[in-house]
């Protein structure tokens, strides 16, 4: 592979405008050797061609120079490489080029001004982020100097007489009065870094103790240390769970004092152990960041060697190499740190364990997912060309007792559909997401490695499509078949069992069908329907969106319920709506997707005191008056009912378009540079932006049609309202890719390329100086 492809490849995203322009100092380079070749003498075709062959890729240039002079340093002819102070701290770096004056020299002094300009952003951007991680190390290390004064009490209180039958912890009062003395991360935030030596960066002390004075050798000192420290910390209330939640809203000071407990001290090594894996991923990415650059420095050089002739790159890259992007150690420093510190505290002196924990190996393509997929896809195509076939052979849609089976039958199969046709256009969404370098997993919150590709989606998809026609076409078999009359009540559960093999593989708590995405999954629906108590995260709320377009498969689960609590075998849709309970539940199903994305606006307004939030929850409140009045209008009927029902629908509609044009998009900026769209943009074609805008919202006024009153069979009413769901959750799948399009380009913009992840400790200096 081709340097120039390997480094955008390696790129982070969030950070592609802070690399070094490859590309562009490419392009300049070609420039520089079209005038050389414009320059010389004509020659003979064969020649030309010859020559061009030469110059058509960089990595194959061996031109000679004519006038290269083997004695000297020529490389002292062609720059002049200066080191300028910058305002503050560091330097920034101009060349002087010495040629000038030769034909093409303004190319190639064109050339060096944005080498130096590349030069100087990216080393810029390392100190910058070096600086944040030294400082978010000295944290650490006081927080670690916490934990390991909370290890020494909670140890000693379970040693005590009046906990003598406690079960003792995994490490003993000794072992962690010698933690003491351990190192943790070692950082001197004190910055004497000169650039253009080879020192490099705020200083990383060899050698850093917990806070534990010289003659704290004895056991007891060291804890009655541990104990000056304890009483100038508190826990940190991150309001992520319920309990914390309810605790913040009924505030006590005691919460927040330490209580010495087994379980608070485990809490607090699991929320490190998040936080240290996380800065470990950090430092990782920096690193990669600075060889990178590196590699890009010395690369464009040689090129630019090759096509003048010269020997530049030896007295710029020293430079580079002397520059703090090239001669600093700090982030080499603290990674080796941060895994001996890892190691120690967080997996019981095991490297390997703990190695795996801060170095997940990435998810490997398998060739039986793609075998499978195609063999489910085959087998649905199959099955779904049999069941029409049966039912064309049976003539259901023409006879009235057919429509009414089907009319019965087919709502407990829809759920499926909705659900196949949503993880379809999923699929659709990571394919797309990876082709334009959306960083979705850092975005949904993915652990590295339980990452699902677009293939394995594809896979559940189809594998679900098999499941459910082939119960749909046993149905049909059965009810239909003359020789199958004594197994009509069995056909009575066959959408049952299918449901219940769906629900079973998801809740299964082994190790198979994906396990961690479904734990993901479920954890995520769970914070969705235990809303506003869980802290909304965007996983959260982006969940909750998507299922505010399933309420058609809702209200077929109910359907599920409905139909098996009556036992009844012919008109059991109809019977249910019979009943008052079945009614009023059809109306709270209706509105729970949108209630729930509704508190979880007003959870985030509390939190962050953004109006945003209060718009965007006064929208979901609008859409639950228009689903209100249209359930009521479907169940009451009426010419009041349907004016009402076409009213809050439009406003509904209204808003919410405009909603996921303006607000998620992010489009129809007018001061963008790109018309109508915003200032960046991830596909360059700008005719799908405005496709995806007319589609948005032609979908959404096809959702107003559900309140037309049209004069049809119930089967073909059934027919238009799968059809409009359907369309509803394409229109999702559609929506989910600008939305997160547009989360990406905004991390883009600030380069955030980690999640922030709270801390459990804070210190009482700390608070104060807040206050002051």
């Amino acid at each position: 592979m081709k340097f120039g492809k390997e480094f955008k490849k390696q790129k982070v995203p969030e950070w592609i405008d802070a690399y070094m322009d490859y590309s562009g100092l490419k392009q300049i380079l070609r420039e520089i050797m079209l005038h050389k070749l414009s320059r010389q003498p004509p020659t003979p075709l064969r020649a030309i061609k010859q020559k061009l062959k030469l110059h058509r890729t960089f990595s194959g240039l061996h031109a000679k120079s004519r006038d290269f002079v083997s004695q000297g340093d020529i490389e002292d002819q062609v720059i002049d490489v200066e080191a300028l102070p910058r305002d503050g701290s560091g330097h920034f770096y101009r060349t002087n080029f010495l040629r000038q004056s030769e034909e093409g020299g303004e190319i190639e002094e064109m050339f060096f001004e944005k080498l130096d300009q590349e030069l100087n952003k990216v080393n810029k951007f390392f100190k910058d982020k070096v600086e944040a991680v030294m400082s978010e190390a000295a944290e650490l290390n006081k927080q670690m100097d916490a934990l390991i004064a909370l290890r020494i009490k909670v140890d000693t209180k379970n040693a005590s007489p009046d906990n003598a039958t406690a079960v003792p912890l995994r490490t003993s009062t000794r072992t962690l009065a010698s933690d003491c003395t351990d190192l943790t991360i070692g950082v001197d935030t004190s910055n004497n870094y000169q650039e253009g030596e080879l020192t490099g960066g705020p200083e990383v002390s060899e050698v850093t103790t917990v806070n534990c004075s010289s003659d704290c050798k004895e056991e007891n000192k060291c804890e009655d240390h541990s104990l000056e420290i304890l009483e100038h910390v508190k826990i940190n209330n991150t309001l992520e769970t319920p309990r914390s939640t309810l605790k913040g809203v009924f505030k006590d000071s005691k919460d927040d004092e330490l209580r010495f407990r087994k379980e608070e001290l485990r809490k607090v090594e699991g929320q490190l152990r998040v936080v240290f894996i996380e800065f470990y991923q950090k430092l990782r990415l920096l690193k990669n960041y600075s060889f990178m650059n590196l590699a890009a420095f010395s690369k464009i050089m040689k090129k630019y060697d090759k096509i003048t002739s010269t020997r530049a790159s030896r007295s710029y890259m020293k430079i580079v190499d002397n520059s703090y992007l090239g001669s600093s150690d700090d982030v080499t420093s603290l990674l080796e740190k941060v895994e001996t510190t890892f190691i120690n505290h967080f997996s019981n002196s095991n490297r390997k364990d703990g190695m795996k924990s801060l170095r997940p190996k990435e998810k490997k393509e398998r060739h039986g997912v793609t075998f499978l997929s195609g063999f489910f896809s085959g087998c649905s195509i199959a099955l779904l060309i049999a069941v029409i076939l049966r039912i064309e052979a049976r003539d259901l849609m023409d006879k009235k007792e057919g429509a009414s089976y089907l009319v019965n039958i087919f709502p407990l199969y829809s759920l499926f559909a909705y659900a196949i046709l949503h993880m379809l256009m999923y699929a659709a969404d990571i394919y797309f997401w990876r082709r334009y370098r959306v960083n979705y997993p850092f975005i949904l919150g993915f652990k590295q490695g339980t990452v699902l590709s677009y293939r394995e989606v594809f896979l559940l998809s189809t594998g679900l499509a098999v499941l459910a026609l082939s119960s749909f076409l046993a149905n049909l078999h059965l009810d239909m078949g003359s020789r199958t009359e004594h197994y009509r009540k069995l056909t009575e559960l066959v959408p049952l069992f299918s449901i219940t093999i769906v629900i079973f593989i998801i809740f299964c708590p082994f190790d198979i069908i994906y396990r961690s995405s479904r734990l993901f999954f479920i954890k995520s629906a769970t914070h969705c329907f235990c809303a506003p108590l869980y802290k909304v995260t965007l996983p959260d709320f982006l969940l909750a969106d998507n299922i505010t377009s399933q309420v058609q498969a809702i209200r077929s689960i109910e359907l599920y319920i409905c139909y098996y609590g009556l036992g009844e075998s012919s008109q059991r849709q109809s019977k249910c709506h019979t009943h008052g309970i079945y009614n009023a539940f059809y109306f709270i199903v209706a509105i729970v997707p949108f209630w729930l994305r509704f508190l979880q606006c007003l959870r985030r307004l509390c939190e962050e005191k953004d109006a945003v939030h209060g718009w965007n929850g006064l929208k979901y409140l609008l859409i639950i008056i228009a689903v209100l009045i249209r359930t009521a209008f479907e169940l009451k009927k009426g010419t009041t009912w349907f004016v009402l029902a076409l009213a809050s629908s439009a406003v509904a509609v209204a808003m919410s378009t405009y909603w996921d044009i303006v607000m998620d998009w992010g489009l129809l900026r007018r001061k963008s540079k790109n018309t109508y769209l915003r200032d960046n943009l991830v596909i360059s074609n700008k005719s799908v932006y405005f496709a995806a805008m007319v589609l948005n919202i032609v979908l959404r006024v096809a959702w107003m049609q559900l309140v037309i009153e049209f004069n049809l069979h119930s089967l073909q009413k059934m027919a238009i309202t799968t059809i409009i769901s359907c369309l509803e959750v394409f229109r999702r799948g559609i929506w989910n890719f600008f939305r997160l399009e547009n989360e990406h380009l905004n991390n883009v913009g600030k380069y955030r390329a980690f999640k922030s992840v709270p801390l459990p400790f804070s210190y009482n200096d700390e608070e104060t100086e807040k206050d002051d």
